[in-house]
């Protein structure tokens, strides 16, 4: 290839990224759910005939991106791409062949130019509601949590289908608002449909094959490439976490080699009984995410680079659960992936590697009405952030979602949706690991019924009993909490009312904290005191200020 082609090939990879952004942003603008419009829970990208995918969105989370890159695969194993005509829109919530439960659905779309297919968009969005218990992890098996829809068309031939979609309203609590996103999923996609197809009429092509190859092959050597400047070597670790009722034990062994990552989760403990269990495409998603984070994490994210990373869990195992477990709050377990992995990678590079964070959400979902106090009936799912890992030379980045990447839900949005008012957010004080390099901090927020009724909240909350610990010295992160505004603890997993006149209490986990606090310099223990982010107790006792 000729230094021209290939400036000319770079450049149409270039655009494609381009592409998916915009069609990341259509999804967040036309989107019914205040979780993808205002805290970017979401993924969107473009794919080969193979189902391969060439290029994803900067806008999204690891779990939707990565999982969704397998997913595509699964849709033309049902359809194969010469059986796709154009105007047709393929769609599942499947957890098991879409992103990890039935709350996310996945919206394919094939491209055809000149007569044959050249290409497919995917996009997942988060849909609030999708029947039976509603999103919480108290569930036994997946039939109790919503509607599962396997992959099938939602439009064929540009025709909606009419039985799908009274499916789905049937089935919800909120039938506008679903409806209106699966049109918003199905938008977005035409939307980069239509950028492409401009895109190869200025390129003068008739497909995507040469410059997919492309993609594909210069991605993968890329990721090897920085693969091969690790230390090889097998390196372990385990992180223990709440779960439902019994702590789990998250096991891995990353092994570095000439031919790239290999991540087993050997070890990892069983299935739970409740909906905290995470489909192996979602342990996937996450523990390839922990290895990009410091391994190749120049290398743009795709089928080349996502194949140089192997991720396996026993069948049975929390981790690789199968149907028909439930799901739905796989995120709480799912999310701690990438801490377990860098805290085996730790060990071949600790000049990279950050202690661990609070890592899952805190989703508090909020619902009133219909015999849960009085007046009308809501349901509001905000997402809220703790504390990440303090960084190699660099403090733990406070109330942050990693790994997930999405924003916190602005209070004037939820206050809007449902009546509850937001008495209280803000940092948590003494939350952050304590360390020379300090960990990020969580938040406290207080919620109440805004005419003082009562009201249920489902909870999916981890690191209550076990933080997140520090590194080469630091100190853990402060636990997360769910209280009354009396004092009366509340449980971490599953649905407990507020009762008339109360409050709700929740307090987001800090992040560790890396080396001694006695190292830390004087300048920034007072830059913390005065800005609060540490008491004056603990400027003294915990890092010896003067």
């Amino acid at each position: 290839m000729s230094a021209a082609d290939q400036i000319r090939l770079q450049l149409l990879w270039s655009r494609l990224i381009a592409i998916v952004e915009e069609q990341a942003q259509t999804l967040m603008r036309t989107a019914f759910s205040a979780t993808v419009r205002e805290a970017g829970d979401l993924s969107a990208g473009v794919f080969d005939t193979k189902g391969r995918m060439l290029a994803q969105a900067v806008t999204g989370t690891p779990g939707h991106v990565n999982a969704m890159a397998a997913s595509v695969g699964c849709f033309l194993r049902k359809f194969p791409a010469e059986t796709l005509s154009e105007g047709d829109v393929l769609v599942t919530n499947d957890p098991w062949e879409g992103t990890g439960h039935l709350n996310d659905f996945t919206v394919v779309t094939p491209v055809f130019h000149k007569g044959r297919i050249v290409a497919l968009f995917a996009a997942t969005s988060h849909i609030a509601d999708v029947g039976g218990l509603g999103f919480g992890p108290d569930a036994r098996q997946v039939f109790e949590e919503g509607l599962l829809v396997p992959i099938s068309h939602l439009f064929r031939k540009g025709e909606a289908n009419e039985t799908l979609f009274e499916m789905v309203r049937a089935n919800v609590r909120d039938p506008h608002a679903a409806e209106g996103d699966l049109y918003s999923l199905a938008a977005c996609n035409d939307a980069g449909a239509a950028r492409l197809l401009d895109t190869l009429v200025e390129f003068g092509l008739d497909d995507l094959e040469q410059a997919g190859a492309m993609i594909v092959d210069n991605s993968r050597d890329a990721m090897l490439d920085e693969v091969r400047r690790v230390p090889f070597g097998e390196y372990d670790y385990s992180m223990r976490i709440d779960g439902y009722d019994d702590p789990v034990d998250l096991v891995v062994k990353v092994r570095v080699s000439e031919t790239g990552v290999d991540v087993d989760f050997t070890g990892t403990s069983p299935v739970c009984a409740h909906g905290v269990n995470v489909p192996l495409t979602y342990t996937q998603a996450y523990a390839s995410f922990g290895v990009r984070c410091v391994i190749g994490n120049t290398a743009p994210n795709n089928a080349g680079s996502l194949g140089v990373v192997r991720v396996s869990a026993p069948e049975g195992s929390i981790l690789n659960a199968p149907r028909p477990c439930a799901v739905s709050a796989r995120h709480t377990v799912g999310q701690m992936l990438p801490d377990v992995v860098l805290g085996a990678l730790s060990k071949a590079i600790p000049d990279r590697t950050p202690a661990e964070g609070a890592s899952c959400l805190y989703l508090p979902v909020l619902l009133g009405g219909r015999g849960i106090g009085g007046g009308e009936e809501f349901i509001v799912n905000p997402f809220y952030t703790g504390g990440a890992g303090a960084r190699p030379g660099k403090d733990g980045l406070s109330c942050t979602a990693f790994p997930s990447g999405v924003r916190n839900t602005p209070v004037e949005i939820n206050e809007a949706a449902a009546p509850i008012i937001i008495w209280r957010k803000e940092y948590a004080a003494d939350s952050g690991g304590a360390g020379r390099l300090r960990g990020g901090l969580g938040q406290t927020l207080e919620f109440a019924h805004a005419r003082g009724e009562a009201f249920a909240v489902s909870k999916m909350f981890d690191r209550i009993k076990h933080p997140a610990r520090g590194r080469d010295g630091g100190g853990d992160g402060a636990k997360g909490a769910a209280r009354l505004d009396d004092g009366t603890p509340l449980r971490g997993m599953g649905r407990e009312l507020v009762p008339a006149g109360r409050r709700l209490v929740v307090e987001t986990p800090g992040g560790g904290g890396i080396g001694d606090p006695g190292a830390r310099d004087a300048a920034l223990v007072e830059c913390d005191r005065r800005s609060g982010f540490i008491s004056d107790s603990a400027s003294k006792t915990v890092y010896r200020a003067k």
